[in-house]
């Protein structure tokens, strides 16, 4: 008898513990936190600060501002020759001397001259069956830069009489190349921004503001050079040299500037 009553008690103790089980497990799962909502306010300012993929339009524009050069860089060479090379180097510098001081007494900065380049080759004869050392030239080239374009003929003149017998370069450049490039990048954001409203009213669309602008252009000093004088050479015939000096005409330099703007359209 006593173990019948044992069974039942078992039992029902059983049903008690696992219905505990289950109601606990429902209390576990509601302790997890729940996620917050963003708020209205946020979650517009993120819409309009972020367009939308497809949303731009990207242009690219290229100005130009013309200058007018007002100051010159010279390259110019003296040669000699001599028999021997002792003399022949002798003679060269003597003469190049004398070109940096007429330099000087014109008011060119000695800060603005300085010699490039410079050598001494045997000068041979080959009229015969072999070649023969006939004697030696030497050269050495100044670059003399900072010129102002005004008198730059009656330098390029006297330097003639005092020894330069080549003229290599004359280049034409403009020292106020910063301002004129700012303006031509003004003017190409200006197009930029024409050629966008054309484009986003033709698609019937509005165009905002600007989120990305890209220089593309190189930033260098405006410059051409005198072609017309490039190697010129007379050691014999002067007067030729420097009646050409006279008709210098610098012309006008272009400043180019090239930009890509993207902008928002709505």
């Amino acid at each position: 008898m006593k173990k019948k009553v044992i069974l039942p008690m078992i039992l029902t103790a059983a049903c008690i513990l696992s219905a505990c089980g289950q109601s606990s497990a429902p209390a576990q799962e509601s302790s997890a936190p729940s996620a917050t909502p963003m708020p209205e306010e946020t979650a517009s300012l993120l819409s309009q600060s972020l367009p939308e993929s497809g949303n731009t339009i990207s242009v690219n524009s290229s100005e130009s501002v013309s200058v007018i050069p007002d100051i010159a860089q010279i390259v110019y060479s003296v040669r000699s020759q001599a028999k021997e090379p002792a003399d022949c180097q002798q003679k060269n510098s003597q003469s190049v001397s004398s070109v940096i001081e007429l330099l000087k007494e014109l008011g060119v900065s000695e800060s603005s001259i300085r010699t490039s380049d410079y050598y001494m080759n045997p000068v041979y004869d080959y009229s015969g069956n072999t070649a023969k050392v006939t004697g030696y030239e030497a050269v050495i080239s100044l670059t003399v830069s900072d010129l102002p374009i005004d008198g730059l003929d009656e330098l390029l003149a006297r330097s003639v009489q005092e020894g330069v017998n080549t003229i290599q370069s004359i280049t034409y450049m403009a020292s106020n190349y910063d301002e004129s490039y700012k303006q031509a990048l003004a003017k190409a954001v200006e197009t930029a921004y024409e050629k966008a409203e054309v484009l986003a009213s033709a698609s019937g669309r509005n165009v905002g503001k600007a989120v990305k602008i890209t220089e593309t252009s190189g930033y260098s000093e405006a410059r051409y050079e005198d072609n017309a004088r490039t190697g010129m050479y007379s050691a014999t015939a002067k007067q030729e040299l420097m009646a050409d000096t006279a008709s210098i005409s610098p012309g006008q330099i272009e400043v180019n500037a090239s930009i890509v703007i993207e902008y928002e359209l709505y």
